[in-house]
């Protein structure tokens, strides 16, 4: 595949991975959708720390492989821009603390509106996240640790943030419905990191596909998938006061992105090299689907039903 011509818009727009962006804006959405109440500055201020720290985090990441020579010519998928020679890795570099940064600013007027003694540390662990997956003299993503972080701060904490900052406190739906975001967009990177097995394990670069193999890897991502919907279907029962059942049946609706799961479930038993980048996006698409579904559940469990069986 070509590379764009360098400096071009298409570069920085590929550079930005817009099919990944789904990822970070579903569970800024579904945590809203949780919060049941929405301050709009503060929705647009998540997802500006969302799409900045997500992009922040890719343009990093390509930065990082580039110049140690991870991203090479036999790598599979669209071409990088510090390894393709679209773009100077100086210019990579500084496009990522931009974003990062445009992301704090966001992050940091949260912290002010809400509680700056609980948000700011959690700001901050998220920008250090972002720079440590792939930087750093020990890049987390090499430990095998990028999937654990990936759920952490694309799941459970991206959701719940989001709720927090909206009405300060965390309900309990927030908590079930990030943790089915958290393993869908872990089944993300690790069909990511499948595919990229022999590319990476060349490199030196030891993710966690790397470490327990190939078909291992195809089993957690069958795991992260089917533990996603099965959350989904579950919460209400483990998480959710059995009196408010019947006010939040609706968040079910998470469950008719399954159709949207079942090709990608079918491929990666099979898939090898090329075969498995619709494996990707057919996860990224069932994450936004599932992401958009759940949202319009805790809309609809909020103003169907009677006030007296509130969300918790």
């Amino acid at each position: 595949m070509n590379a764009p011509k360098t400096g071009s818009l298409r570069v920085w727009l590929q550079g930005a991975r817009p099919r990944t962006l789904g990822a970070g804006i579903a569970p800024v959405f579904v945590g809203a959708g949780a919060a049941g109440h929405v301050v709009w500055w503060r929705l647009v201020a998540a997802l500006i720390v969302a799409i900045g720290l997500q992009v922040g985090v890719n343009l990093a990441n390509d930065y990082f492989d580039g110049i140690r020579g991870v991203d090479t010519s036999e790598r599979i998928g669209p071409p990088r821009l510090v390894s393709s020679g679209a773009a100077s890795a100086g210019a990579v570099l500084w496009a990522a603390v931009a974003c990062i940064g445009v992301a704090a600013v966001a992050g940091l007027a949260l912290a002010l509106a809400t509680s700056l003694l609980l948000v700011l540390p959690v700001g901050a662990l998220a920008l250090l996240a972002a720079i440590g997956y792939s930087g750093g003299p020990r890049p987390y993503a090499s430990l095998g640790l990028g999937e654990v972080m990936v759920f952490v701060f694309f799941g459970l904490l991206a959701t719940c943030g989001t709720s927090y900052v909206m009405v300060q406190r965390v309900p309990a739906a927030a908590w079930w419905c990030g943790s089915a975001l958290g393993l869908l967009a872990v089944a993300i990177l690790v069909a990511n990191n499948l595919r990229d097995i022999p590319t990476d394990e060349a490199a030196g670069k030891r993710t966690l596909a790397v470490r327990i193999g190939d078909e291992n890897t195809r089993n957690l991502y069958r795991a992260c998938v089917i533990g996603a919907f099965a959350t989904i279907a579950s919460g209400m029962a483990v998480y959710i006061p059995w009196p408010q059942v019947g006010a939040t049946q609706w968040i079910l609706f998470g469950l008719a992105a399954w159709p949207l799961a079942i090709k990608p479930m079918q491929a990666v038993g099979r898939a090898t090299g090329r075969e498995l980048i619709p494996v990707l996006t057919g996860t990224a698409a069932t994450h936004a689907a599932c992401g958009a579904l759940l949202t319009l559940g805790l809309v609809l469990s909020r103003t169907v039903h009677q006030p007296s069986h509130p969300l918790p």
